[in-house]
């Protein structure tokens, strides 16, 4: 491949991922059917790469890929007319559901993407399947990366995607934003949906980066839409209030050759301050005015990490009683694995590896890294080195970034060569 045909790929690459929600949601908007707009915009990006290294990189690229898409689409149905007509009664009913929206370059929905959001997230979908679905179409992410997220088979996942999109064909779920008697029931899903997001870009699951940070920004970004949208629901600000606390420290988490820097081992002087006093002032309005929900109290424990000077002076009884909180909320392996760590801070290692073996059985943290990698880390401390050093052995099988697994090759490293004082 010569240099420019190179650099053409990169750009279309490069273009479809900052594009291709948008895009995706355009095609929706116009067809009413996900495959469809997949496999359309799929083709858009092949024509690209054909046309972009001889014609040159248009100079508004992403409306070159929709005009393709939306032509690719005409011809497919063109040469299927009872396809074509099942998607027109489709559109109709929509548009009667739903008009179109206006123009106004200041309305609260800037693009169309929400909207798809709120389709994928739609009550007759299975919880899962809501945020397989839209992990998939909006973030971009492969089937196998979902996956990872979700802690489940690629092939698992896969069958929840095509279910998914059947179900939205079946049931002729129309693209639209609800109306404000239908928000509160239908927010849940979003919320969870847009934290998946937040979370494959905080910590990516595989790939040579430990973070994506556009997808961590993209999170933050229709966080704050919604948070425009329902200024009173307050665990739209607590999730808000979350992502920010937690985007706050992204410059501390690497070091300059981008390997993974510990929460214990950062830079506090790094985070983003004024990241930070925004998510404060969110976790308040997230506590207030009612019983704690599932990201407020997530946020009032960010909050304290953020707001200690160091690991030591960190309040850990207060973390430790929020995770109570939380458990009782969402009880699930993960929060128990993070209690765990927390309680071993304030009680001490041993206490916490007893917590953390307890939950031995769990299926869902067989091929969760941190899981054995936060009891090598325990063992560590008990100066329990040959268990630490097959715990940490376990956690780098499972690790899906190269910054973790070479931490983890490290600490491996540092426990079976080093010995007991460089530990």
């Amino acid at each position: 491949m010569d240099e420019r045909a190179a650099g053409a790929r990169s750009s279309v690459e490069s273009m479809f991922r900052e594009e291709h929600g948008r895009l995706l949601a355009s095609l929706v908007r116009r067809f009413g059917d996900l495959d469809l707009a997949e496999e359309v915009a799929s083709e858009a990006v092949e024509a690209a790469l054909v046309h972009w290294p001889v014609e040159g990189v248009p100079a508004r690229p992403g409306a070159w890929l929709l005009t393709t898409a939306r032509r690719r689409a005409v011809d497919r149905l063109r040469r299927d007319q009872a396809y074509a007509a099942r998607l027109a009664i489709l559109q109709v009913e929509a548009d009667r559901a739903d008009p179109a929206p206006s123009a106004d370059a200041n309305s609260d929905l800037p693009d169309e993407r929400l909207q798809l959001f709120f389709t994928c997230a739609h009550p007759a979908l299975p919880a899962d399947d809501r945020v397989a679905l839209t992990l998939r179409c909006l973030a971009d992410l492969t089937t196998s990366e979902v996956a990872r997220a979700f802690l489940v088979p690629p092939a698992t996942m896969a069958q929840r995607i095509v279910r998914a999109k059947k179900k939205i064909r079946e049931a002729r779920i129309p693209f639209r934003v609800p109306g404000a008697d239908e928000l509160p029931e239908r927010l849940p899903g979003v919320l969870q949906v847009i934290y998946s997001i937040f979370t494959e870009g905080y910590a990516a699951s595989s790939g040579s980066d430990l973070q994506r940070l556009d997808l961590a920004e993209e999170a933050i970004r229709l966080a704050r839409i919604l948070h425009r949208l329902l200024p009173a629901e307050r665990e739209v600000a607590g999730l808000l209030g979350l992502m920010l606390l937690v985007h706050a420290r992204r410059d501390a988490r690497s070091g300059p050759g981008g390997e993974l820097v510990l929460l214990d081992d950062q830079d506090r002087g790094r985070w983003d301050r004024v990241m930070i006093e925004e998510g404060r002032g969110l976790v308040l309005v997230a506590l207030t005015g009612g019983p704690p929900g599932l990201y407020g109290v997530q946020a009032a424990i960010a909050a304290l990490h953020d707001e200690a000077a160091d690991v030591v002076t960190t309040d850990w009884p207060q973390i430790v009683a929020l995770y109570d909180v939380l458990f009782a909320l969402a009880p699930s392996p993960v929060v128990a694995l993070n209690r765990a760590a927390a309680v071993a801070m304030r009680d001490g290692p041993e206490t916490g590896l007893a917590l953390l073996d307890e939950l031995a059985a769990e299926p869902r943290l067989r091929g969760y890294h941190p899981y054995p990698a936060a009891r090598a880390d325990l063992l560590c401390r008990l100066g329990r080195f040959p268990e630490a050093a097959a715990a940490y052995r376990e956690a780098l099988d499972l690790a899906g970034t190269e910054p973790e697994r070479a931490h983890l090759r490290g600490r491996l490293s540092a426990v079976t060569t080093a010995g007991p004082a460089d530990t």
